[in-house]
């Protein structure tokens, strides 16, 4: 395995107490509000549902001029 050297190095006290301090806790934030869609969804919700509208007229003219014409 290759030895990885790093730009820090130990520096231990040579007199005193030396304190270690790596306890992992939980630590509680406030909770943050996620939009329930984003601008793209709801611009293409937007876009699908002018493109059924205006099949659906399409659909209607058809519909109105095979009535006209029996």
């Amino acid at each position: 395995m290759a030895e990885v050297k790093s730009m820090f190095w130990e520096v231990l006290p040579k007199q005193g107490q030396l304190s270690v301090e790596d306890v992992n806790t939980m630590v509680l934030c406030n909770p943050k509000l996620l939009t329930l869609k984003s601008l793209t969804l709801e611009k293409l919700e937007k876009m699908q549902q002018a493109a059924q509208n205006t099949i659906h007229q399409q659909e209607m003219a058809e519909n109105v001029k095979q009535q006209v014409t029996h």
